[in-house]
C-alpha cells in the first residue's frame, strides 16, 4: 500500500511498470478511475490493470476521495474537486509532464470526460466504460444514493457481514455508510450537471466508448458518437451496465487494441 501527498489529501496509489527499464515517453501512462461509493481500485486489478501492464503500459490505480484507503474529508466530492484531485496526484508522481491515458469505469468514465473538457493538457485519450453522460442520470443517482444512505443509517449491515466472516463486504459497507451519511457526496453529486452535445463537439482527444447493449446508458454513448470528433463506440452484447465484471474479455480486448493504436500513433 501506498498513501501519496495530493494537495492536502492522502490518496491511495498502486503503481503497475510496465516495463522492467522504466518509462517509455512513446507510452504515457494508464490512470484507471473507478466508480462512486462501493467501488475502488481493486475492482481494475485482474480485470484490465493486469493485461495492460502485461501489454507493456505503465499503469497508475488510485482510491478517489473518500474511497477505499484513501482520506475521507467531509466535503469536496464535485466534479471539479475530483479533476483537482487526479491533478494533483500526477504533479506528486511527476506524472504530469506529458498526457496520460484515462480509463473510467461508470461515474468513473464521466470523470474522465469531464477531466478532458477542463484539462486537456492532462489527456492523451479516453476510455469510458459504460459511463453516466446524459439524460437524468444525476437525479437518478441522486435518488439512490439518498435511498441507500438511508437504509445504511439505520441498520447494522456492516456488524452483520462482519459477524459472519463476510469481512470484506463489511469493511465496504461501512465505508459506503460513512461516505453517504457523513460527507457531502450526495449534495455534491446532486449540484453537478449532465453532459451536452455542446460538450462533446468540443473533446479534442480520442474517445472509446464501451457499452453494454442493454445497458440504460447507451443512448448519451450514442450521442457523444455523433458529436465528438474523433469517438469509437463499442456495443458489447449481452450485458448491461456490468460490462467491467461480466464482459471483461471483450472489454479487454477493446481496451488493448486503443491502447496499442494510440501509443503507435503518438509514436509515429
Amino acid at each position: 500500500m501506498a498513501l501519496t501527498r495530493a494537495g492536502r489529501l492522502r490518496l491511495h496509489t498502486q503503481w503497475l511498470p510496465g516495463r522492467a527499464d522504466g518509462p517509455r515517453p512513446d507510452s504515457p501512462t494508464v490512470v484507471f478511475l473507478h466508480g462512486l461509493v462501493m467501488d475502488n481500485l481493486s475492482s481494475f486489478y485482474c480485470t484490465l490493470a493486469g493485461p495492460v501492464t502485461r501489454a507493456g503500459h505503465d499503469v497508475l490505480l488510485y482510491d478517489q476521495r473518500g474511497h477505499g484507503r484513501s482520506d475521507r474529508p467531509p466535503t469536496g466530492y464535485d466534479m471539479g474537486t475530483a479533476v483537482a484531485d487526479l491533478a494533483a496526484l500526477l504533479a506528486a508522481l511527476d506524472l504530469d509532464r506529458s498526457p496520460v491515458h484515462l480509463v473510467g469505469n461508470s461515474y468513473g468514465g464521466a470523470l474522465a470526460l469531464h477531466t478532458a473538457l477542463v484539462r486537456p493538457d492532462l489527456v492523451a485519450s479516453l476510455v469510458l466504460i459504460d459511463a453516466h453522460l446524459t439524460g437524468d442520470w444525476i437525479e437518478d443517482m441522486t435518488d439512490t444514493l439518498s435511498v441507500a444512505a438511508l437504509g445504511l443509517e439505520h441498520s447494522r449491515i456492516s456488524e452483520q457481514l462482519a459477524a459472519v466472516g463476510r469481512r470484506k463486504e463489511a469493511k465496504l459497507t461501512a465505508g459506503a455508510d460513512a461516505l453517504l451519511n457523513g460527507t457531502t457526496l450526495i449534495e455534491d453529486i446532486a449540484a453537478g450537471a449532465a453532459f451536452t452535445a455542446r460538450d462533446f463537439a468540443r473533446l479534442r482527444r480520442p474517445v472509446l466508448a464501451v457499452y453494454g447493449e442493454h445497458s440504460e446508458l447507451l443512448p448519451g454513448a450514442r450521442e457523444l458518437a455523433l458529436h465528438a470528433t474523433a469517438c469509437e463506440l463499442c456495443v458489447l452484447p449481452g450485458v448491461g451496465h456490468t460490462v467491467l465484471k461480466e464482459a471483461t474479455e471483450g472489454l479487454r480486448g477493446a481496451v488493448l487494441g486503443r491502447l496499442g493504436a494510440t501509443a503507435g500513433a503518438m509514436a509515429g
